[in-house]
């Protein structure tokens, strides 16, 4: 058994028909993380007893001749930004380190229960999720599966690099300025963040973004992303930025997916310079599609003004709002060196800042969501990242250059369904026969994330595998289903 050679549709057909079983998929899971987690500190909690109990309920289902559902006995990791039943959400955090168990399973959580799959632990995140790599005061820092000297990138790294290294074939993130896409990106997975309020949520706990945030699922093929996401998406009745219901099915537009019409393409947003060995594999992925028969059209300006001003105002705010009132305490002493800023300066903007802050994400809508209208394109394609991540020495030596993070944080303000796909390796950054993977992504329009996985697909075949990080051992990548 291995979870890089199988799709998950395959794994929960298989449990579903009695070919396998969830015990069989939840034994190897855990397996994997035993042998593997000591080097990736991928996940921060498990509970094998608990997991193997739920999969011999699924097991049990399918026995007296019922239907488990569409993820029938897939082991999930869930993001430790949200709850689960039996787990202490920590949020990467001192303050929270000692909390009780949840209760209760956040929507995202409780949907993919439902839908068969199988808790197996918590994975790892920077504290609140407010940076874009995974290390915090708590648990041990999250390596890279393609390099373990490197980052996974985050905010939902420690999914990113359980996913990859084959420890789960499906898990839970969330992405506030690209906490999804850049460790996708990094470890060579294809994964979506959909439009704000397409999976609901109850919008309570601690998260601080709640104007610029959304949970869903991750996986490593836009055919498993869409699978899982036809089985979690939907409005909740507490989120008052809820979508109505889409009945299509993403993961059936996936499997006849065509390559789009008309793209815009944008090699450096027009504000950030790209790195060769990110430009590289992108351009050369652009190429294949406009080979393909899609109208590529270079149109480098996405934003007339850099998002990160907004952007930042936003993100320091809600912090401030949510842990500010530690200052002054013992509390302040256990939130991290990098968070901290972030918190001081959200005390300093003024309620007229705040407000131009929201204004400003209407304003850098209307600049994405113009140039699409302006050529008539199905989708704006940019690099995922401006360049290579630094090393995790790097990054405990607090000497980590940020400016490799430039692309995402912008799609979050205008809200348009973003993902990114591998198309290649960064030579020189790493061992294993080449570098970090890299990832191109693809911004669709407004409530089109059928577009966007359908795309990402298209990609996956054109680029074909890139190998796989050598803790795993070397196959390709499985074709969608």
């Amino acid at each position: 058994m291995d979870f890089l050679e199988t799709t998950v549709a395959d794994l929960a057909a298989a449990v579903r028909n009695g070919d396998t079983t969830a015990r069989s998929l939840t034994e190897h899971a855990l397996a994997k993380v035993e042998e593997l987690n000591p080097t990736l500190n991928a996940f921060v909690a498990v509970d094998g007893d608990a997991a193997l109990a739920a999969a011999d309920g699924v097991d049990e289902v399918v026995a007296s001749g019922g239907d488990p559902g569409p993820l029938a006995g897939i082991p999930i990791g869930v993001k430790d930004l949200e709850d689960a039943a039996g787990f202490v959400t920590t949020y990467g955090s001192a303050l929270h380190a000692n909390a009780l168990s949840a209760e209760n399973d956040s929507v995202l959580v409780a949907r993919m229960r439902a839908a068969g799959c199988v808790v197996i632990g918590k994975t790892n995140t920077p504290e609140f999720g407010h940076k874009a790599t995974s290390d915090n005061e708590v648990f041990p820092t999250t390596a890279n599966p393609w390099d373990p000297t490197q980052t996974p990138g985050g905010s939902s790294g420690g999914t990113g690099a359980a996913l990859a290294a084959g420890m789960v074939p499906l898990a839970t993130g969330s992405d506030g300025g690209g906490s999804i896409r850049i460790p996708a990106a990094l470890c060579g997975l294809s994964a979506i963040k959909c439009q704000q309020g397409r999976i609901g949520t109850e919008r309570t706990g601690q998260r601080p973004s709640m104007l610029l945030s959304i949970a869903g699922p991750m996986a490593r093929t836009a055919a498993d992303t869409a699978l899982a996401l036809d089985a979690t998406k939907g409005p909740h009745w507490a989120d008052i930025f809820s979508l109505p219901p889409d009945p299509t099915s993403w993961h059936d537009v996936v499997g006849r997916a065509e390559p789009p019409k008309r793209v815009v393409w944008s090699p450096t947003m027009g504000f950030s310079d790209v790195s060769p060995d990110v430009a590289g594999p992108c351009a050369a992925a652009v190429e294949k599609l406009e080979a393909a028969g899609t109208e590529v059209i270079v149109d480098d300006t996405v934003f007339d003004l850099e998002p990160l001003r907004g952007w930042a105002t936003n993100w320091f705010v809600y912090f401030h709002n949510l842990l500010g009132h530690h200052k002054g305490t013992p509390e302040w002493d256990k939130i991290s060196d990098s968070l901290k800023p972030m918190i001081e300066m959200g005390a300093d903007v003024t309620g007229g800042q705040a407000a131009d802050a929201i204004d400003r994400m209407s304003a850098r809508n209307y600049e994405v969501s113009g140039l699409m209208e302006r050529h008539n394109a199905d989708a704006i394609l940019t690099p995922t990242t401006a360049r290579t991540p630094p090393t995790l020495a790097q990054i405990a030596g607090d000497n980590a250059d940020l400016g490799w993070v430039q692309f995402t944080f912008g799609l979050n303000m205008t809200r348009h369904p973003a993902g990114t796909v591998c198309v290649g390796r960064a030579n020189g950054t790493a061992g294993n026969g080449g570098g970090l993977p890299v990832g191109l992504q693809i911004i669709g329009r407004h409530f089109d994330e059928p577009g966007v996985l359908a795309t990402m697909a298209v990609m996956e075949k054109l680029v074909g595998p890139i190998g796989r990080p050598a803790l795993a051992g070397p196959i390709g990548r499985p074709e969608s289903s």
